[in-house]
């Protein structure tokens, strides 16, 4: 192409930093400079993509512009740097191959089928049709199948499949889609797919119309996917969802839909245009939704137990659509584990494991190197807030706030429950894909291989190692241990701090911005006391935070036992409320006091009265177990962590919000203490009174969730004074998942002028953590200096 003309030339070297690598960034380019006329060229290198450009000004700058505003769907453009090249050279614009160095490139995440590549597998004519393993640039494993960088495909689980001339002529096509799409196979040359075991007596089209049979005819399928296995079968079978449930040991906790189209989830579900958006979008996440009222009947009984919610998803895989393809109903589609362990991602693995819960295995042998479950996300006051952060997401990197840029590769370890790890490096965070609780040992097995991988892929060297300060979590003496052997500092990071970090982070807050009130709400974190806390407010900023205030602590009758049976902490707060002969005298008709008199509670006192493993918390989770035990939800015990917080939440609705406005139980704020508390016993007291009523259970819950997000806001107009200011208020911590509480705390604090900052793009959960715990070491390393003042 001849370019050469009168018009003022520009010659540009343009230096690109962001998700640009494997994402079919290059040849965007290259189409882009045909367009515009200009020639020179355009390459991977170690920390992004390098284009040599020139012609005429005006066009150069047009070219800029449109790369701008036109990338890939899967890419991310962070920065173009621009510096002058000497001189103006050749005449065409080309592709070469990658430049070395040091990598400092981002990993794409996994991402769900593009409408070209369903197309294709949906024509009979196109050579890839029905092959449930297609992808292009715009779709497709990635992390899942990678080993290392720079991301080509020697270096994936496609190594071994070697491309067919047909395949490689749209690998080599820079005009093509699949130019140097690294997983690019088709049914000649790509990896195979089959069914154990075989179910040749059903007449089908192939292995995969046989298993959609299989699954309308009431069999449970193991299906691999992407990023892992999941469990598969009728969501109206009740026999079918009862038969999953007792075999995968899963009792309560609700299971992960899938849908063949948006359409079939509103029959079910009440989805906004938002909804829709994210269930279409390329990262597929699962979307919490609000049940539909009218329908709710038709699902089994056990999708979702005392919810009102459901988790569906739509096919990100061509396996999945093809799957899905004919069926006029959700299917259940859960990670294939057993309950708390990590999701199976090896053909061997999962028939060696699930033999007996599951009827046949769809199989294919494109090796998962590294498992990724399914992402959740759910839309509170019109934004996308992470539930948990993995598949479509991960390993995606976060762009630091100002102040940030310059600082050291620092690892952070994260909590115990719902673990990730983050690491930081030019500027950048990457937050791993959410692993789960490290208590097992087989989730600890994967945190360990996938910290070994990321620290590959990202070829990151630590000087700075941080861990949550509470000295038992595996993943705190994990970094130490790591620590001491990398002869690097490792710092502890105050667990409620990092929470906080955390969400400042999220919201771009700068490093020397001032100082926030932070309210975190969750189960336990380890005090800077030695004690344990959970409902705290405090002043804070990146580097330190002082405690202002707290929920009034409360024991732990049996300590980790009062996590699992939500009626010890029910009696721990009446025990503190009230004296317990009068509060029998007032309420013995209670059926819940004739349900702890049932309990062992002579045994109970005399552990409270001689502090024998009933150690005191501050603890959200726990006030929220205590009231729903109270009003009979999970009582006894839970399957799961948060199942009867959550429980209790759905007993609220909108029309019983309005309805109960102003008539929320009141939390009063005890001064005496240091520091302050809020306390529940007004609350209780109120809470008895309407049980004695026969108050319904579903008011009550909205009462305590009125009075709760009331009494937060309170205890923050007594804690400012012209001796105490923050510039914002930071809400983080697991309950604050809690979406009626959210809406109402947030209300709240709006209405009296204040900024309030949550999150987005991160969990608020302990999966935000790691992130929170790398913003605090870095803040104080880049400050040189222990605490900030």
């Amino acid at each position: 192409m001849s370019h050469l003309t009168e018009q003022p030339l520009a010659s540009l070297r343009l230096h690109v930093r962001g998700v640009v690598q494997g994402v079919g960034f290059r040849p965007f380019v290259w189409r882009l400079a045909d367009q515009y006329r200009l020639a020179g060229r355009v390459m991977n290198d170690g920390s992004g993509v390098l284009i040599d450009v020139w012609g005429e000004s005006c066009r150069v700058e047009d070219f800029i512009r449109a790369v701008w505003e036109q990338c890939p769907p899967l890419a991310r453009i962070d920065s173009i740097q621009q510096e002058p090249l000497p001189a103006p050279f050749g005449d065409s614009f080309e592709i070469v191959a990658s430049q070395q160095g040091a990598m400092q490139t981002v990993v794409p995440a996994d991402a769900a089928i593009c409408k070209d590549c369903l197309d294709e597998i949906n024509d009979p004519i196109n050579r890839r049709y029905r092959y449930a393993l297609t992808n292009c640039t715009h779709c497709g494993p990635r992390l899942s199948i990678i080993d290392s960088i720079p991301y080509d495909r020697r270096h994936t689980s496609m190594a071994h499949f070697k491309q067919c001339s047909v395949c490689q002529t749209e690998y080599d096509n820079p005009a093509d889609r699949r130019f140097h799409a690294q997983p690019n196979a088709c049914p000649v040359c790509g990896p195979k797919l089959w069914l154990e075991p075989e179910a040749d007596s059903i007449p089908a089209i192939d292995d995969v119309d046989r298993a959609a049979q299989l699954i309308r005819q009431g069999f449970i399928l193991a299906i691999k996917g992407i990023g892992g296995f999941h469990l598969a079968c009728d969501v109206l079978n009740e026999q079918a969802v009862a038969r999953l449930r007792h075999h995968k040991q899963r009792d309560a906790k609700p299971f992960a839909l899938m849908a063949k189209s948006i359409e079939i989830i509103r029959q079910y579900c009440l989805v906004s245009e938002y909804e829709a958006d994210l269930l279409a979008s390329p990262q597929a996440p699962i979307v919490l939704l609000e049940k539909h009222p009218k329908t709710d009947h038709l699902l089994a009984s056990q999708i979702a137990p005392e919810q009102s919610v459901l988790g569906f998803m739509l096919p990100y895989t061509p396996l999945h659509a093809l799957l899905m393809q004919d069926m006029t109903a959700p299917l259940v589609m859960t990670s294939a584990n057993l309950s708390n362990q990590p999701q199976c991602i090896d053909n061997d693995e999962v028939q060696r494991q699930l033999t007996g819960l599951v009827d046949y295995f769809l199989l294919h042998d494109r090796q998962v190197l590294h498992r990724v479950d399914d992402s959740v996300v759910k839309v509170v006051n019109g934004q996308c807030r992470m539930i948990r952060r993995a598949r479509g997401y991960a390993p995606q990197s976060l762009l630091l706030p100002e102040g940030f840029e310059q600082g050291p590769d620092l690892l952070a370890m994260g909590g115990e429950l719902k673990n990730t790890f983050c690491l930081i490096k030019d500027g950048q965070a990457v937050l791993s894909q959410h692993m789960g609780d490290l208590e097992d040992a087989r989730v600890l097995k994967d945190y360990e291989h996938n910290l070994k991988l990321y620290q590959r892929l990202f070829n990151h060297q630590p000087e700075i190692l941080a861990v949550d300060a509470h000295p038992d979590y595996l993943s705190t003496k994990l970094g130490m241990q790591k620590a001491a052997e990398l002869g690097i500092e490792g710092v502890n990071i105050q667990h409620h701090h990092a929470h906080i970090a955390a969400c400042l982070a999220d919201n771009d807050w700068p490093l020397y911005a001032g100082k926030v009130l932070g309210i975190v709400l969750d189960g336990i974190g380890y005090g800077q006391d030695g004690e344990l806390w959970g409902g705290e407010f405090l002043l804070a900023d990146y580097c330190d935070f002082v405690r202002l205030a707290t929920l009034r602590p409360t024991a732990l009758i049996g300590g980790v036992q009062a996590m699992r049976e939500p009626w010890r902490n029910t009696y721990a707060h009446l025990r503190a409320a009230f004296d317990w002969v009068e509060l029998t005298k007032y309420y013995s008709g209670l059926e819940l006091i004739q349900f702890l008199q049932q309990k062992p509670l002579t045994t109970i006192d005399v552990m409270l009265a001689k502090n024998i493993n009933t150690p005191k918390a501050s603890s959200a989770g726990r006030l929220f177990d205590a009231v729903a035990a109270a009003l009979g939800l999970c009582r006894e015990q839970i399957s799961y962590e948060g199942q009867a917080a959550m429980a209790l939440e759905n007993q609220v609705s909108d029309v019983l919000l309005s309805r109960e406005e102003g008539r929320g139980y009141v939390f009063l704020i005890d001064r005496q203490n240091e520091p302050p508390c809020l306390v529940a016993d007004n609350m209780w007291r109120a809470l008895l009174n309407d049980l004695q009523a026969g108050t319904p259970v579903d008011v009550i819950a909205t009462r305590f969730h009125l009075g709760l997000a009331q009494g937060l806001a309170e205890m923050v107009m007594s804690l400012q004074t012209k001796e105490m200011a923050w510039e914002a208020i930071a809400l983080s911590g697991g309950v604050l998942q809690n979406r009626r509480l959210f809406q109402l705390l947030e209300k709240n604090l709006q209405e009296v002028g204040f900024n309030v900052l949550s999150h987005r793009r991160v969990p608020a959960n302990d999966g935000g953590l790691a992130f929170g715990q790398a913003m605090v070491a870095l803040a104080r390393s880049i400050k040189g200096k222990t605490k900030c003042v």
